[in-house]
């Protein structure tokens, strides 16, 4: 075997070392261990100084009082209700349409909330949530978009309800915007299209944009971020 062909295999064999050590590498950044070496989520929404302290390193640190989702309660595609305590222990991954949409930016919004669906099947930490900005949305209606896409409600709910619960929830909880722009003959909503990242805590920890695959690709990384947080604090007792 001559001098190049050695090279080649140590290349190989070194790549595939890699490969394999990776993702241990990165989980172990992510765990006690190393929970200082990496910039934790920011939590976005109004926030206020509490008048409370904690202690970091022996110093006194006001605590901060954060931008909280409210809790609601809706219905789903099967006609369950819905509200936080279904999701209790979860990262929520939450987008907002209406069964009548045709815009090709809508339907980048749900296929991307398809592919994370298939993507985290199997993560019982992580759920989904699309959210109708259309209170007249049917039970039926609900149904039949869900089963579009293929949305079971143990892991992807699709959600309605009445105008002044979906009007608060997206505008003042998830800090979101929806305008109703229908007449007589059409139903037509202008809403965004960003989805949203929640912690078990009901903050907002991202916005990405449906239609930027670099965004999309950001809310992966992030979601397995976030995971990592939570299970840190359960570990830590927070």
């Amino acid at each position: 075997m001559n001098a190049s062909s050695n090279k080649k295999k140590i290349s190989t064999v070194l790549i595939l070392a890699a490969i394999l050590v990776m993702p241990g590498f990165l989980y172990y950044l992510l765990q006690d261990q190393g929970k200082n070496r990496y910039k934790p989520l920011p939590i976005f929404g109004p926030k206020v100084v509490a008048s409370t302290f904690h202690s970091v390193r022996g110093k006194q640190i006001p605590d901060t009082i954060y931008h909280l989702v409210d809790d609601f309660s809706l219905t789903n595609q099967v006609g369950n209700n819905i509200t936080f305590t279904n999701w209790k222990g979860k990262v929520v991954v939450v987008n907002l349409f209406y069964s009548q949409v045709n815009s090709d930016g809508s339907k980048l919004a749900m296929k991307a909330m398809h592919e994370f669906n298939e993507l985290y099947q199997k993560n019982q930490m992580v759920h989904l949530a699309s959210l109708s900005v259309d209170d007249k949305d049917s039970a039926k209606a609900l149904a039949d978009f869900a089963k579009i896409w293929s949305a079971e409600p143990k892991k992807w709910d699709i959600l309605s309800g009445d105008t002044n619960t979906i009007n608060k929830l997206v505008k003042t909880s998830l800090l979101l915007d929806a305008v109703n722009q229908s007449t007589s003959k059409e139903r037509k909503f202008i809403y965004s299209n960003k989805i949203v990242l929640l912690d078990t805590k009901h903050r907002i920890r991202g916005f990405y944009e449906a239609s930027n695959k670099e965004a999309l690709s950001k809310l992966d990384d992030e979601i397995k971020v976030l995971i990592a947080e939570e299970l840190r604090n359960i570990k830590d007792g927070r």
